[in-house]
């Protein structure tokens, strides 16, 4: 018998209870708007239009993002897991993510999320410490993080903890005190990512008129290299670039789906997804406001706003720009469209600068590679 072809599910909750700085996802401010019932409602009917585009598939996670899904009700996420676990065979170990602020609000839901079906829970601290939190622009202190952290630990089988470094001013013995403070609590999985000044946001304006002036890019590679230190360490495995996971079975599957290159399923305002379907690899993006979803899975049961095949050298920079992020990298077969193989110049220049390796299956970034790997990435595009 064929296995079924494994499938993800992204499901994007976009409202948030105020907008940080630094965001540039697809959120709107959550005043207690009236369409939230009719979201979910609309949520669970593209998947269901969805799953009769794809067929059977293998289920292997559903991931809530957003946004801030945990502001939405509990039994919303209950229906939505159930649609999604009657539509494909679920995996033996459905992975079930919700990601929450450690407000003490959300915090006391998290019972009742983990009875919908969550069993991984994505916590953005961000930081311990107040004065990181209010230059974040967080609707939590530090105390809130540390309750949210130790409640989260006890309900759920697995813990994620996201934190954000490479702060202005922030010194390597600052950040080192952040990354003890988070093992403390155990957590399975740890998400680190360095400050990204994006264009839009208001940390964004604030970088254009002078007054905001993140740390210098060797700054941030000598956080970088502290923190995979410390980790490594503490038993972690960076099994992506900023991701690190405790064990094997910690490692994030729902963003394991995204790095290898598998069909996900994108449902929500302005969620994203890659399936495969009779005509090829198709790019999914749905209408970005809740209205207009709503609207859209409405009149043509699927919320999609753009529906593109990819082309096969489309599909080979994907999986370059993705699976470059990962230890696994990406097979010679995926990159072939770009004329990459263990031969090519550009493969043997970075591997004579000690940024890549390339084994007779697989292109891998180096340890001394992943710092730098947008640099990594571009020259091994360019051809």
């Amino acid at each position: 018998m064929t296995e079924l072809r494994p499938l993800a599910v992204y499901v994007h909750w976009p409202y948030c209870a105020q907008i940080c700085p630094y965001c540039d996802f697809n959120v709107v401010r959550d005043r207690g708007q009236t369409e939230q019932a009719a979201l979910a409602d609309a949520i669970v009917r593209d998947l269901e239009g969805q799953a009769a585009l794809i067929g059977e598939r293998r289920l292997v996670s559903i991931f809530f993002g957003g946004g801030t899904p945990s502001l939405m009700r509990p039994e919303w996420a209950a229906r939505i897991v159930e649609a999604a676990r009657a539509l494909w065979t679920p995996a033996d170990r459905l992975e079930v993510t919700l990601e929450a602020n450690p407000t003490d609000a959300e915090a006391g839901r998290f019972a009742a999320f983990a009875d919908a079906g969550v069993n991984r829970l994505s916590l953005g601290v961000q930081s311990f410490d107040d004065g990181a939190l209010r230059f974040l622009g967080r609707n939590h202190d530090a105390a809130e993080a540390r309750r949210a952290a130790s409640l989260a630990r006890e309900r759920f089988e697995q813990l994620s903890l996201d934190m954000i470094y490479a702060l202005p001013g922030q010194t390597p013995q600052a950040w080192s005190v952040q990354i003890d403070t988070a093992l403390a609590f155990e957590p399975d999985h740890l998400s680190p990512y360095q400050l990204t000044i994006e264009t839009g946001t208001a940390f964004g304006r604030a970088a254009d008129r002078g007054v905001l002036i993140p740390p210098s890019s060797d700054d941030g590679a000598d956080l970088y290299e502290m923190t995979q230190a410390q980790l490594s360490a503490a038993g972690f495995e960076a099994y992506e670039v900023s991701n690190h996971a405790r064990s094997f079975s910690a490692r994030s599957r729902h963003n394991l789906a995204y790095w290898r290159g598998e069909d996900y399923v994108g449902v929500g305002p302005g969620a994203h997804g890659r399936l495969t379907l009779s005509d090829g690899r198709t790019a999914t993006e749905a209408v970005r406001t809740v209205r207009g979803y709503i609207d859209a899975v409405d009149s043509a049961g699927v919320g999609f706003a753009q529906r593109e095949v990819l082309n096969d050298r489309e599909l080979a920079l994907e999986r370059l720009l993705m699976g470059m992020r990962t230890l696994e990298g990406v097979c010679w077969r995926d990159l072939a469209p770009l004329g990459l193989a263990p031969g090519a110049t550009r493969v043997r220049d970075l591997a004579a600068l000690g940024l890549v390796l390339p084994t007779e299956a697989r292109l891998c970034a180096t340890a001394s590679g992943r710092p730098v790997l947008d640099r990594v990435v571009m020259e091994l595009a360019d051809g």
